[in-house]
């Protein structure tokens, strides 16, 4: 079977080696399994731009390099006309030659690659939809429209659509999915905590406004100032780390508030095992990795409820869902720091859930949609 896999996910290149993002090609690396041979149409970043990868270590077919392009200003906008041609061109090309067609949404290349699979009706295919799949959720008109395309069974044919969590009034070609980091073999017995001692959080994600740092901070901060004893650490690059720099200087926050950059996934598993809370603020999500992987390891997660996370979190039994207001979100922490017995209820609840969730159980479903 020749996979094509079509996505906005970049390829970078150093020392003639191709890497992508470390989380990518570890899903990657499963699909590759069932195929014959694997092929990519993506884009090339010259600089990873605080990107954390990995190299793919297996072999590639073909790659049919895309334009990368954005919309958010009107030059680009005019660029983005003749970006989206040229890249069409070159989707419909890869299309062709393929036996399974993968499309990875929601995006640019996304949408794209959901237009032109429709020319392709008896060509088997997936759709990785790693956003919000919630009909209600306010989103861009692109995404809506990929949303639409991929749930229209006259115009989208012999496709199974992969989103996150389970939503009422979906069509037949809809299946609810998820994501996974570790195996059955990485569990391990969860490491004794109690709320005596200093109390940690920990964020993991990209440090943007829709991850929503800043808010995870001044949660913590808040509680720190009512005299808890608490830490945060926070994990992950990107454009606010100095806004974030300077409100923790200008607050004098450095000594229990790190920003600790990218690290890789062994780093992230101690930091996980030694905290008390995974903290996740964010505006959107779809299945966010680091609640999975915090729950794994026994962190009661405390988040925003976008998406699928209300599921995840079964809507406050294994965690805490954030109102977005300081002080009614510290009152909840408070309520929670002084019952011992729901501290640990929630994390046992949360880790039992996400343990079930393995990438062995994630490759027995990849088998099943590719054979």
């Amino acid at each position: 079977m020749k996979l094509l896999i079509v996505s906005a996910a970049p390829f970078i290149f150093k020392d003639e080696k191709c890497f992508a993002y470390s989380p990518y090609v570890k899903e990657l690396v499963i699909w590759e399994k069932y195929a014959n041979e694997i092929s990519f149409c993506c884009p090339v970043w010259k600089n990873q731009n605080g990107l954390l990868v990995e190299e793919i270590t297996f072999d590639i077919k073909k790659h049919f390099k895309l334009i990368d392009f954005n919309l958010n200003n009107f030059t680009n906008l005019v660029k983005a006309f003749f970006y989206a041609f040229w890249n069409s061109i070159i989707i419909f090309k890869a299309m062709q030659q393929a036996d399974h067609i993968h499309l990875r949404c929601p995006g640019n290349i996304g949408l794209l690659g959901c237009i032109i699979q429709i020319l392709f009706p008896k060509k088997p295919k997936t759709a990785k939809y790693a956003g919000n799949w919630d009909p209600k959720a306010k989103q861009p008109w692109s995404y809506r429209l990929q949303k639409w395309i991929l749930s229209n069974t006259f115009l989208t044919k012999n496709m199974q659509v992969l989103v996150y969590g389970e939503w009422d009034g979906s069509k037949k070609n809809i299946k609810p999915f998820f994501t996974a980091t570790y195996s059955e073999v990485d569990k391990e017995p969860l490491k004794e905590l109690d709320l005596k001692e200093t109390i940690h959080f920990v964020f993991v994600g990209a440090l943007v406004p829709g991850k929503n740092p800043l808010y995870a901070i001044q949660l913590v901060e808040g509680l720190y100032r009512k005299g808890y004893d608490v830490s945060l650490d926070l994990f992950g690059e990107g454009m606010e780390r100095k806004i974030l720099e300077k409100y923790i200087a200008s607050n004098r926050l450095d000594n229990f508030i790190k920003l600790n950059g990218n690290h890789n996934q062994e780093t992230l598993k101690k930091a996980y095992q030694e905290s008390h809370f995974v903290l996740l603020a964010s505006k959107s999500e779809g299945w966010p990795k680091a609640l999975a992987e915090g729950m794994f390891w026994g962190c009661v997660p405390v988040a925003t409820p976008v998406s699928c996370v209300p599921y995840m979190l079964d809507y406050g039994e294994r965690g805490l869902l954030l109102r977005v207001n300081l002080e009614q979100d510290i009152q909840q922490l408070e309520a929670l720091f002084t019952n011992e017995s729901d501290f640990k209820s929630k994390r046992e609840k949360a880790s039992n859930w996400s343990r079930h969730y393995t990438l062995d159980v994630f490759e027995g479903e990849i088998k099943k949609i590719l054979k």
